[in-house]
């Protein structure tokens, strides 16, 4: 397992402030701490995968998927799963210092992808978007497969309702009334510091949601774009394609087909952010699927699979050292081959 550390924060602060060989205008250095408080968070949500196994109502539509065992007692995929799952959180926990808040599901629960929480449940702190969040915020997001939809465990709700969020916003009726889907932070890509919300159109992000979602937490704009693997599907998830940190954003701009909409996307990013552009392979590498967190020193990590940080080329390693202090990753190549998602998947942020 390796963790890369930056040689020297303080210059890698410096290179993130310099502006005379960028064309884009970062967000200010003498706000980085606020800034990094807005976009990134050094408390997370996890659910151990303790009853893990292949989903075939998510594979429908979730081509970054490997057909393998159903979830049961004594599953070798579940025992495999946990052991790297295991290592995620040592390396999260122990070696960045992120603040890990674990829950565990049973067999009894039939939810076999509960270790991507972030998908049906999101918080926002006061002051997020620019000031458009005006109090703490939690969000509980309709789910398109049944039983992903039974991830929102009423006790594991009780405990974010008691952490002091003031309001709650439940689109969960939304499955029901109208079937329409809208995954969270798994189709949201967030900049929380200027309130831009980045959202992938597909079966589970749906526009008018998606619209109503930025008009009810008082973010000030929505970039909608549709964008595609390398298999010609669509992406199912946002977050599989791009991710969004303090001062450095990652995309896979060759995934979104409609010129127009590439265009606009990248120069909505680039407007704020010195962004990383990854290929289709990458993509497919899970190479968007990271997470800026803040480690227990206060400094900004990178988390990521290790998957991806090899996929990562030397040149893009080095841009994200500039903005952060690590790049955290551990190895979960079983959990990104049958659960089709990566790290990022599995962090759902408490603000």
């Amino acid at each position: 397992m390796r963790v890369a550390l930056v040689p020297d924060v303080a210059a890698a602060a410096a290179a993130a402030g310099s502006s005379g060989s960028r064309t884009f205008m970062p967000n200010s250095v003498a706000a980085a701490t606020k800034l990094r408080s807005m976009q990134s968070s050094n408390s997370v949500l996890m659910v151990a995968p303790t009853a893990f196994g292949f989903n075939e109502q998510a594979a429908q539509d979730n081509s970054f998927m490997h057909a393998a065992e159903k979830p049961q007692q004594h599953s070798s995929l579940t025992a495999q799963v946990c052991a790297e799952f295991a290592e995620l959180h040592r390396q999260l926990a122990d070696v960045a210092g992120v603040n890990v808040k674990l829950f565990q599901h049973h067999l009894s629960h039939g939810t076999p992808d509960a270790v991507f929480p972030n998908n049906w449940f999101s918080t926002h702190g006061a002051g997020e978007a620019a000031g458009g969040v005006s109090q703490p915020t939690l969000v509980l997001y309709p789910m398109k497969c049944p039983n992903r939809a039974a991830e929102r465990r009423p006790e594991v709700i009780q405990v974010l309702r008691q952490a002091g969020y003031e309001r709650v916003v439940d689109m969960t009726g939304h499955e029901q009334h109208d079937k329409a889907y809208f995954e969270g932070t798994g189709v949201l890509v967030l900049d929380r510091v200027n309130g831009v919300a980045y959202v992938a159109l597909s079966e589970r992000a749906d526009r008018g949601l998606a619209e109503q979602w930025v008009s009810s937490l008082g973010y000030k704009e929505l970039v909608t774009f549709s964008s595609a693997d390398c298999r010609g599907k669509p992406v199912y998830h946002t977050n599989v394609m791009m991710a969004i940190g303090t001062d450095v954003a990652v995309v896979c701009a060759d995934s979104v087909p409609d010129a127009k909409e590439r265009q606009h996307l990248l120069s909505k990013l680039s407007s704020s952010h010195e962004v990383v552009q990854i290929s289709s392979a990458q993509m497919d590498a899970l190479c968007g699927n990271v997470l800026e967190l803040q480690g227990g020193k206060g400094l900004p990590v990178m988390a990521m699979s290790s998957q991806a940080y090899h996929a990562f080329t030397p040149e893009q390693r080095s841009v994200m050292r500039r903005h952060v202090a690590e790049l955290v990753h551990a190895p979960i190549d079983t959990l990104e081959r049958v659960g089709g998602g990566g790290v990022r998947c599995a962090l759902a942020e408490l603000f």
